[in-house]
């Protein structure tokens, strides 16, 4: 299916990234687990989330190193179903799967002081939803395609960028967080928002825009960077991306637009009914409270 069959073991299952997200995997389970001693304030991580954090683990290698890849190279429907992946889905579940006792050790750190300016909530909102519309301006994201180094580091930066502009609407340690309930609920609105642009010129362009998922020759120079030799050789005898697609280009381009838009807005609107559920959870807890000071908690609602 796809013509996967085309391509090796290697070619689609990325042995050497795969090793280092197991590394990644087992380094956690020891410092949950028989390191947490070792920690200041530490306490047992609920299997919950233990299992939010593997489960990213599995996804980042599934759209980094397993077909999924490999079939985001193939079609650009694909390849925003692994940015959707990414940088919507995967950055809460990391966050939620690192327990508060361990972020507060890794950013006690001093290596982080000169970085405070990062934790500025519009930092974090501007700073993914830029790097992301950039990155898909068509001749940045066609050169970006073919530049294997740039490739990594721009994809490692977004990553980057998206857990910073979760933490905000998540933030795991109670004391750190800057945004109150009412702004976090705008924040996850313009967070969708911002993002809508880029898809929007996506999904009605009049025709294709990205060369990598319609030009066969530059095609096939991106993915010399992600199969081996002989597939390399093998491709080249193909009419560009045209071979493995189901649809035409435009068809593609459009499906793939659509699909990273709804997604996103799936996680908002999870996000926005959680952050809300919480937010009156603890308006109700409080007015249970015999001992709040209602007077108070209402010229605080106010400001």
């Amino acid at each position: 299916m796809l013509g996967l069959e085309y391509f090796s073991f290697g070619d689609l299952w990325s042995p050497y990234f795969l090793v280092f997200m197991l590394a990644v995997a087992t380094l956690y389970s020891f410092v949950v687990g028989p390191w947490r001693d070792r920690f200041a304030g530490s306490e047992r991580v609920p299997f919950g989330r233990q299992a939010a954090f593997y489960l990213a683990i599995v996804l980042l290698y599934a759209v980094h190193g397993g077909p999924l890849s490999l079939l985001g190279h193939l079609m650009f429907t694909f390849h925003m179903t692994d940015m959707a992946i990414s940088y919507v889905m995967v950055p809460p579940m990391l966050i939620y799967g690192i327990p508060a006792w361990l972020w507060r050790s890794i950013f006690s750190l001093r290596v982080w002081r000169p970085f405070k300016f990062l934790a500025q909530p519009l930092f974090g909102l501007f700073l993914f939803n830029l790097m992301f519309s950039f990155y898909h301006i068509p001749s940045i994201h066609d050169w970006i395609m073919v530049h294997y180094f740039v490739h990594g580091v721009y994809y490692v930066a977004l990553l980057a960028a998206a857990l910073l502009n979760w933490w905000h609407i998540q933030c795991p340690v109670a004391e750190w967080a800057r945004l109150t309930s009412l702004r976090r609920l705008g924040y996850i609105f313009l967070n969708g928002l911002l993002l809508t642009p880029a898809c929007v010129l996506i999904i009605f362009a009049s025709e294709p825009v990205f060369a990598v998922y319609s030009d066969p020759e530059v095609w096939a120079k991106a993915m010399r960077y992600c199969v081996s030799g002989s597939a390399a050789d093998l491709l080249a005898q193909f009419q560009g991306p045209a071979f493995f697609n189901l649809m035409d280009a435009r068809e593609d381009q459009q499906l793939g637009g659509i699909i990273m838009k709804l997604l996103q807005e799936f996680i908002n609107i999870w996000a926005l009914f959680t952050v809300f559920m919480q937010w009156y959870r603890k308006e109700r807890a409080q007015e249970d409270d015999p001992a709040f000071d209602h007077a108070s908690s209402g010229r605080l609602n106010n400001v």
